[in-house]
Formats: structure tokens, sequence, C-alpha cells
């Protein structure tokens, strides 16, 4: 087999290696959307901030990086549409779009694009790039978020990045510290 050969058919992201492209990429991306779901549930209200923290950031961008731009743009959608209809799995079990924290729902979609497309040029294959494909992620959250956020509270820049961005900052480097350990841990015990 030549290089061109091998390169092209070497998985672009983990979803990759699961077999049967219709039937798989529907399992993927409603898998991703209940996993979303679920890991919002797993969450704490912050005194002082309408923003709870939560699990369903990990989630939104490990998904985005194990299923490639479309489908992790997709499975995002699909968690953001089923909770305005009344699904309740946003934090703190949630539902609807009038909230103060729905504009990181809005990044979530973003975000599972941009984490793809980075996870599906190499960004999960080092724990570096795994670092910086998800610092990007979170930023594209962040930029949704917080004008949102904004409008909703009806305050100024300052004021939006000290209720939704500085209470996570720790929380969030955590996270990139478990995917920087999770994604290249994934791509090598499967040896790809």
């Amino acid at each position: 087999m030549s290089n061109t050969q091998a390169v092209a058919t070497r998985p672009a992201v983990l979803g990759d290696l699961v077999p049967g492209r219709l039937v798989r990429d529907v399992a993927l991306v409603v898998g991703a959307a209940v996993f979303v779901g679920i890991a919002a549930q797993v969450s704490v209200p912050i005194p002082g901030t309408p923003v709870p923290v939560s699990g369903q950031t990990f989630a939104v961008l490990l998904s985005g990086a194990a299923l490639g731009l479309g489908r992790g743009a997709a499975s995002m959608l699909l968690y953001a549409l089923a909770g305005m209809v009344g699904v309740p799995w946003f934090a703190e079990g949630a539902s609807g779009w009038h909230m103060a924290s729905f504009g990181y729902i809005i990044g979530f979609v973003l975000a599972g694009a941009v984490v793809g497309a980075l996870a599906a040029r190499g960004g999960d294959r080092s724990p570096l790039r795994t670092v910086g494909t998800m610092a990007i992620g979170l930023a594209v959250i962040y930029a949704a978020g917080v004008p949102w956020l904004m409008a909703w509270t009806h305050s100024d820049l300052g004021k939006a990045l000290s209720l939704g961005v500085r209470p996570f900052l720790i929380g969030d480097a955590i996270k990139i510290a478990l995917a920087a350990g999770l994604l290249p841990g994934a791509w090598r015990l499967l040896r790809r």
C-alpha cells in the first residue's frame, strides 16, 4: 500500500472507526446529543451568576473531536433544538431558549463544528495539540455565550465576563487537561 493510499484510508476522527456509514452517523449524532444532555445534569449553581458549572462543555468538546465537523455540529444542533422544544436536558434540567445561558448552547453548535474540523486535521492526536483544539473550542463557546449573557442581564462586557467566563476558567482548564489525556490516549489505544 502506498503512502497516498494509507493516508486516504486512515480515519480522520474517532467516530470514523465505527462501521456502517448512515446508521453509524445517525447513531453517533443522537448518541452525542444524549451524552451532552446527560453531562448537563452534572450541574452546580454558582452564587452570583446565572450560569451554572456543568459537564456540558466537556461533553461538547469531546463529542466534536470524536465526531468531526459535520456530525459534531449536527449533534449539538440536535441537542439545542430538542432542548428548545422542551426536552429538559440543559443544565439544571432546563429547556427552552429563554435563559441566560442559551448563548453558550448556540456556541456548542459552533464549537462542535470547529473542534471537529480541528480534530480531523490531527488536533486530538497529541496532548499539546488537544490543549490547543479544546482552548479554541471553549473560546468559540464563550464568543457566543458572553454576548447573549450581556443582553440577558443588561450588562456591559466587563460584567458579563465576570458572570460568564471568570468563574469557569479553572474548571475549563481541568476539562482541557482531561481531554488532553483522553483523546490522544484513545488514539494510542486504537493504534491509529
